[in-house]
């Protein structure tokens, strides 16, 4: 997580009230359609409001509520931009789920960003609370917005100010697009280099990047697409494929690797983006299959030692 975020979600949790950013679920059934809707009409107004938390397990007050919303944890953050298209038609996938605690509980965290076009719903949102009734919990052309700790239909006031919000994003893109003039040593050459170019080129050259440290040279980065491509389904896929007959793992078995194993602290395994799903390196594949091949009961042991985990911080729940 990177510090800013990181500093904004500790804000969050020591919220005792809910806010326009900030939103208190003491529980969520991921089984529960009628959930799903208000939890997609909380997340349409906050993008349009200019993003915010939804913090999962903690009860009105902002304490912790002492619910099992571990399930969270376990959705593909496509699933959920699926069912945002399927009621908006708007590919929104600027949200990221994490885990996080807050007096020795469970808690988690939903962070969403904002939208550079407004959330529309485009078709009804209703559901059966009861057989043979019905529920709607968002309706065609609504578009919502925080009012407080509220997410209520828009008015005139809150598209002027996400008017304004988009153009003071503007206004900051391009000044930061103005370049910064330095002067490069007497005899200094600059030549146009492709970034995969190697020290070794027959013309010496390195690819760097301007710092204002002289004596810290920044090298090329590798996208991440290349060094953690895949997602953690692909990761099951992936391990499930090397496996073959031996072993069938699930996305709960990459979920208990991660929690013991403390995998979102290793860059080399895990790259955790900003209001996006943590990426994955083929080093972490071939890491749990090593793990496996050496010890057949890995993945056994692994879920043992998460729920022996999960057991001790639900007892310190009871205790506080």
């Amino acid at each position: 997580m990177g510090l800013v975020i990181d500093e904004v979600l500790r804000a969050a949790l020591d919220r005792s009230s809910e806010s326009a950013e900030v939103d208190f679920k003491s529980s969520f059934d991921v089984g529960a359609p009628g959930e799903w809707l208000a939890l997609l009409k909380d997340l349409a107004a906050m993008a349009n409001s200019g993003g915010g938390i939804i913090l999962f397990g903690l009860d009105d007050g902002g304490q912790p509520s002492h619910t099992d919303v571990s399930q969270l944890l376990g959705v593909d953050p496509a699933d959920l931009t699926n069912k945002i298209y399927k009621y908006t038609g708007s590919h929104f996938h600027a949200f990221e789920i994490i885990e996080c605690e807050k007096c020795a509980s469970q808690i988690v965290a939903m962070l969403i960003g904002d939208t550079k076009i407004p959330v529309v719903f485009t078709r009804v949102g209703t559901f059966e609370p009861m057989p043979g009734q019905q529920k709607t919990i968002f309706s065609v052309g609504t578009v919502y917005f925080r009012h407080g700790a509220k997410s209520e239909p828009g008015n005139s006031e809150d598209l002027r100010q996400f008017v304004e919000r988009r153009l003071e994003e503007v206004k900051k893109f391009w000044m930061e697009g103005i370049t910064k003039v330095v002067e490069a040593p007497t005899g200094s050459r600059i030549a146009i280099v492709p970034p995969e170019s190697q020290p070794s080129h027959p013309a010496g050259v390195l690819p760097l990047q301007f710092t204002s440290d002289p004596s810290a040279p920044a090298y090329y980065a590798v996208p991440i697409d290349k060094t953690h491509p895949f997602r953690q389904k692909e990761v099951v896929v992936e391990v499930n494929s090397r496996l073959g007959q031996r072993k069938h793992i699930t996305r709960h078995d990459i979920l208990c690797i991660r929690r013991v194993h403390e995998v979102q602290k290793n860059i080399e395994f895990c790259y955790t983006q900003n209001y996006a799903s943590p990426r994955y390196s083929p080093a972490f594949v071939d890491w749990i299959i090593g793990e496996f091949e050496r010890d057949s009961a890995f993945f056994d042991k692994t879920k043992e030692r998460f729920d022996a985990l999960k057991h001790v911080s639900d007892s310190r729940s009871d205790m506080d």
